[in-house]
């Protein structure tokens, strides 16, 4: 390939190396209104979005140009492949964080998430499993992806243990029941970015390897690239 396709190949992984970094912060802006109100941050995540969306569909056209103008073959046909779909993956997680923004502005649900043991663990994994992901994404590096996709099965236990909690705490206080639904909402859209932050992962193992590993590794996945975010 020419020297003006590989810069243009460079400048396309940056772009969505910069879009990674603002999901990431989304997501981390999202953990923090989950347990402290802060109105403003939640609208923030919200308005960032919008950004999100119009890098998304920018890196996708781009993308695409890539690959009818130059039809490339090899690691840069898997990398265009790549971008292309992590790109889609990154744009759901922001809307995984903006789902939680918006329920973190019902002024109850700080109270419940901060009485959750489990939430409180569940956030600081999502946010490593993403993070180990986008980094793995950024050095091609194989090995660490596998060790993102073992990750998920343990944010499934966790959210499978809150949905148990939520269940029996409104049989003993059915007043609480508008509260634990937004609980519920917030770690159901955090077990998604974790399925998104894993689908990224797969997709770094088939760009360093060319392997498609999705449906072998972490097959007892409950989500996956076809959640919807």
């Amino acid at each position: 390939m020419t020297a003006h396709f590989v810069s243009l190949l460079d400048e396309l992984r940056r772009r969505s190396l910069r879009m990674a970094a603002v999901v990431e912060d989304m997501v981390q802006e999202a953990c923090e209104v989950s347990f402290t109100q802060n109105d403003a941050l939640a609208r923030r995540i919200v308005q960032r979005d919008e950004e999100v969306d119009s890098e998304e569909v920018q890196v996708e056209t781009e993308t695409i140009r890539l690959m009818a103008l130059y039809q490339p073959v090899g690691v840069d046909l898997r990398l265009l492949c790549t971008v292309l779909k992590v790109n889609n993956d990154l744009e759901r997680v922001a809307d995984c964080a903006v789902n939680v923004a918006e329920r973190a502005r019902h002024r109850i649900v700080q109270s419940v998430a901060q009485q959750s043991a489990d939430l409180k663990q569940m956030c600081p994994i999502v946010r490593r499993i993403l993070r180990n992901a986008i980094r793995a994404y950024s050095t091609e590096d194989a090995e660490a992806a596998r060790e993102v996709v073992t990750e998920d099965a343990a944010i499934d236990a966790i959210y499978g243990q809150i949905v148990r909690n939520i269940v029996a705490s409104t049989q003993v206080a059915p007043e609480s029941l508008a509260a634990q639904l937004d609980l519920l909402s917030i770690a159901k859209n955090l077990e998604r970015i974790a399925d998104h932050a894993t689908n990224i992962a797969e997709d770094v193992i088939f760009l360093s390897t060319g392997q498609i590993v999705r449906h072998q590794l972490g097959a007892s996945r409950s989500g996956g690239r076809d959640a919807n975010g």
